[in-house]
């Protein structure tokens, strides 16, 4: 069959498209969870942290968040629909419209931060060549770039994309680039030094790492509802995004305990500033950035098709595209941890609401459970507010006005983690009313 996927909007995918190999979901994960903001993570773990707690968080939030994604993966290689409308299950044509908003809002803001990243690395490449930074024609070009593989769809970006060179180039520059960071380290020393203490917790950095993570699970379904199995979808996406976190995270650590580069913007340079073969390395991962700008670009689109189901996605994606690179050229990187913390507090508990729901409906959804009359289920919306609500509660992010207020009821923020609780509370709650109303439904049947 032809690569390219045809613009399939929010009708479950045909037996004839699910194509995705195990292997293929693998490279389409791993490739995804490599990215100069994952690497920028790793700053913002010491040195609060020891380097010893710093890695022993980033693998706790790695092997957590990881597993939440595989399962996302998994349902979504089961209904064969999006991940936006596959919340109409548990929530309700009209309740699964504010968790869409919420994913084109956290896309559009993916998107930006990745097109601004790439303009910066590509702009501390073009300074150290040609003295010219031209920080608004690379974040054209790639602008562009993304769209074009957005237009491809999932099935042509793995099999023209990443199957035929994107990925083993970005093999090599992960290896040069630990081989930068490790070639000035003295990681006796730094094994031995103790953390400083103060902002980030032992459990806030766990939270870190779930949430950069998590922010993939609303958009899994997107894709693996192209893939031949629900094994191999959830393999791909939860073993093929661990390993590289691991490393991406871990290595920004040692970039910043080694080599001083604490910033996102200021990465780039430095690397380019060395020449050589990390110079090629920063070109390579530079071009391949552009891969997390076509997810979030092509993710926005197929969400807002929840909302406009006949609009056509390639219109959308021309649309976002355009958004996404006017933000861009408008915005600069700035500090985004709290971003990432307001991310898990949102979309922790709306999956646990999800998988409760799920396994209550003996882990398979038909297109009779996506697509009902049901406008609204309260009692997932109100599962959701809960552990939205703990979440906060034991650990307030978002904006300061919002911290404030939320601080005001507790105000001592929990040195664990707060992703975890949030998840037991709505995922307990959404089974027990789901099983309680189901005792009910069925009571109710056989007295009729």
């Amino acid at each position: 069959m032809r690569d390219t996927t045809p613009s399939w909007g929010v009708d479950p995918v045909p037996e004839r498209l699910h194509v995705l190999s195990g292997l293929d979901s693998t490279l389409l994960w791993g490739n995804l969870s490599v990215s100069l903001l994952v690497i920028v993570i790793g700053a913002l773990l010491v040195p609060a942290l020891s380097l010893r707690d710093a890695l022993l968080a980033i693998l706790v939030g790695a092997v957590v968040g990881n597993t939440l994604l595989g399962v996302a993966a998994l349902i979504g290689a089961d209904a064969r629909v999006p991940g936006m409308v596959l919340l109409r299950a548990p929530l309700g044509r009209r309740g699964s419209y504010l968790p869409t908003g919420l994913n084109v809002a956290q896309n559009v803001g993916w998107s930006t931060f990745e097109l601004i990243i790439i303009a910066t690395a590509a702009g501390a490449l073009s300074q150290h060549l040609f003295h010219w930074q031209g920080r608004w024609f690379w974040t054209l070009l790639f602008g562009a770039l993304s769209w074009g593989l957005g237009m491809l769809g999932p099935i042509g970006f793995v099999r023209r994309y990443l199957r035929k060179f994107a990925s083993w180039a970005l093999l090599f520059s992960m290896a040069y680039l630990t081989y930068w960071a490790i070639s000035k380290s003295h990681l006796h020393a730094f094994w031995a030094a103790p953390g400083k203490g103060g902002f980030p917790s032992f459990g806030q950095a766990v939270d870190l790492v779930i949430g950069s993570v998590v922010s993939w699970t609303p958009l899994a379904a997107d894709y693996t509802r192209f893939a031949r199995t629900r094994r191999g979808a959830a393999f791909g996406a939860g073993f093929g995004y661990l390993v590289p976190t691991i490393w991406c995270i871990g290595l920004g650590i040692l970039i910043v305990l080694a080599r001083g580069v604490s910033d996102a913007q200021a990465l780039p340079a430095a690397v380019a500033a060395s020449g050589g073969i990390a110079f090629v390395a920063l070109a390579a991962i530079t071009i391949d950035e552009s891969e997390k700008a076509f997810a979030d670009i092509y993710s926005t689109a197929v969400s807002l098709q929840n909302f406009l189901p006949r609009m056509s996605q390639r219109l959308l994606i021309t649309l976002v595209s355009a958004l996404a690179t006017a933000l861009a050229l408008a915005l600069n990187l700035g500090n985004y941890q709290n971003f990432l913390y307001l991310l898990g507090s949102f979309f922790v508990p709306l999956f646990g609401v999800l998988v409760a729901d799920w396994l209550t409906e003996r882990a398979h959804y038909t297109p009779e459970h996506v697509f009902n009359d049901t406008e609204w289920r309260p009692a997932a919306l109100a599962a959701w507010l809960v552990g939205f609500g703990l979440y906060q509660w034991l650990s307030p992010v978002g904006p300061a006005w919002w911290t404030r207020l939320v601080a005001h009821t507790h105000p001592q923020s929990v040195s664990f983690t707060a992703s975890l609780p949030s998840f037991a509370a709505a995922f307990a709650l959404t089974f027990l009313l789901k099983s309680v109303s189901g005792v009910a439904r069925r009571r109710r049947t056989a007295l009729a």
